[in-house]
């Protein structure tokens, strides 16, 4: 294996691998079922205590039989809803199941969470690296074409994880919108909720949506509203003028960094001092403050509840697929879909100035 750290692996159920890439005080553990993010550890700022960020289980079990609410997956066909569970393509129209309410929500009954895929060690020069490839079938879900689906992730320096999503059409035109779906609780899992994490969103306009969570097609500015992160907020600190939480799509609008990526978010934990800075190529994220949580029995025993934990999921717009305005999901025959992700983790010591914790 190329670069610093090191892989390894361990039977976690019928079929089903547990990986864990270590480089430096990070240690990264997935699952080749959905592949999956199930743990990712790293110290305190004060260089002590080390704290699992990730929420998720001790075992494969409620991964893989519907228990877990998407607990650190790869999420497609299509990521987030598309209305009305159907959408049309070159003259053709496709119905696809409704698993929430009348709409599909992350590539149907059986996405690609749902699923084991295929898995291997990568000799990436950047560090420790494990690739996932699913070939989904013409008709997967409702889909057309076949696809065939790479996710590579890799510790590319100390405390960054890159992940790297490529999916191939092989026979038919089909859309394609990935993500990866990590809760994340930068203090710890088992700390309780995310509301007074601090947040930076580099965006100025919303897709808003209707009363089945749908956007009506439109791009609307976030200025004095609650959903204006482009100034750093607490995530607790106006969520109660949003009913249910936070669980929108979000058009990026921020600055490009390397290897062409711009940055999307900054989340930082106060008592902690651990900062995450997302990095991607993708046009929209939801931002989803864990609002659907209900009583999730998760690792050590841990009960999660709402607000457990937040998901930054860059992808492109909800119901894409539906709005001709919105930019396209749709690839043809022999087109290469390509999504990147970079986790950054830094850490920094307590801001005097902030507020105090909400109550």
């Amino acid at each position: 294996m190329g670069g610093e750290g090191i892989v390894e692996v361990e039977k976690w159920g019928d079929g089903v691998l547990l990986y864990t890439l270590r480089r430096g005080r990070m240690h990264l553990k997935l699952t080749n079922w959905g592949a999956t993010i199930t743990s990712l550890c790293l110290p305190d700022a004060q260089g002590g205590e080390v704290a699992d960020i990730v929420l998720g289980f001790d075992n494969a079990k409620p991964y893989m039989d519907g228990t877990s609410p998407y607990f650190g997956c790869i999420v497609g066909r299509v990521a987030n809803r598309i209305g009305g569970a159907k959408f049309s393509l070159q003259g053709h129209c496709y119905d696809l199941p409704a698993n929430n309410g009348p709409n599909t929500l992350h590539g149907g009954f059986v996405g690609y969470d749902k699923v084991l895929w295929e898995s291997r060690e990568v000799n990436n020069p950047e560090g420790p690296s494990v690739q996932f490839t699913h070939h989904s079938f013409d008709g997967d879900q409702g889909f057309p074409g076949d696809l065939m689906v790479t996710v590579t992730y890799i510790i590319s320096k100390d405390f960054e994880v890159r992940t790297e999503m490529e999916a191939v059409a092989e026979t038919k035109a089909t859309p394609v919108s990935l993500a990866q779906h990590t809760y994340w609780n930068l203090c710890g899992h088992n700390s309780g909720d995310i509301l007074n994490h601090w947040l930076r969103i580099w965006a100025s306009q919303i897709t808003p949506v209707n009363d089945h969570q749908i956007p009506v097609g439109l791009l609307t500015p976030v200025h004095n509203t609650p959903f204006d992160f482009t100034e750093e907020a607490q995530i607790g600190s106006r969520i109660d003028k949003v009913p249910g939480g936070y669980d929108h799509n979000y058009v990026l609008d921020g600055e490009l960094r390397e290897q062409g990526l711009h940055l999307a978010a900054r989340a930082r934990d106060r008592s902690s001092g651990r900062v995450l800075e997302l990095l991607t190529n993708a046009p929209g994220m939801q931002f989803y403050t864990g609002n659907f949580l209900d009583e999730v029995l998760g690792k050590g025993g841990y009960v999660y509840r709402k607000h457990a934990g937040f998901c930054l999921e860059t992808q492109g717009f909800p119901n894409a697929i539906n709005q001709p305005n919105f930019p396209s999901i749709f690839i043809l025959p022999g087109q290469t879909y390509k999504h990147v992700m970079i986790y950054r983790f830094s850490f920094e010591e307590d801001r005097s100035n902030d507020a105090p914790p909400l109550s």
